[in-house]
């Protein structure tokens, strides 16, 4: 008599999941369907001199901070933050007005501050935050935004994990 063994039912919509062993993108619901991003205010000020930084893998060339008093959570769900990016020898810096949604791990930006100022993005989009551009949103999200498909509990308990970072198990 042969018995068998099964963890659960697989994904077969998602080809990798068998061998990256990590379970699919959580998958679109009604409710995810009607959902509506709030209006938008404006890029917050941010001061370099308050950056907290972003743990990134060391090969990279630019070092990432984000001012913790850019960070905001809002009533749909979102969070949203500047980040500023630099060199590793210091100068050419830019900063990044985004805003992150844990539920679907989706990141858009609204703004780039280059040159003393604020452009607006023409026509900002929904990415996926594992889209290879946003390799410091995804490291920013698991490392202080987001728990799981949701957003952390307050802003200061996201402050509190980018100055004094546990790495949880999830």
């Amino acid at each position: 008599m042969v018995a068998a063994c099964g963890s659960g039912s697989r994904n077969t919509d998602n080809p990798d999941w068998a061998q990256s062993g990590m379970p699919p993108p959580p998958s679109v619901t009604a409710q995810a369907d009607e959902w509506k991003e709030g209006a938008v205010p404006p890029p917050p000020a941010f001061d370099e001199k308050r950056l907290l930084p972003i743990e990134m893998p060391p090969h990279l060339s630019l070092k990432y901070g984000i001012d913790p008093a850019t960070i905001a959570l809002t009533g749909d769900g979102m969070v949203r933050y500047v980040i500023v990016a630099s060199n590793k020898a210091g100068g050419a810096t830019n900063a990044f007005y985004e805003g992150v949604r844990c539920e679907t791990e989706e990141v858009k930006q609204y703004a780039r501050f280059n040159q003393g100022a604020w452009h607006n993005v023409s026509n900002p989009e929904w990415k996926r935050i594992n889209d290879r551009n946003s390799r410091y949103a995804k490291e920013l999200s698991a490392q202080a935004l987001c728990r799981g498909h949701a957003p952390r509990a307050s802003v200061s308990e996201m402050i509190r994990q980018l100055k004094e970072p546990i790495r949880e198990v999830q």
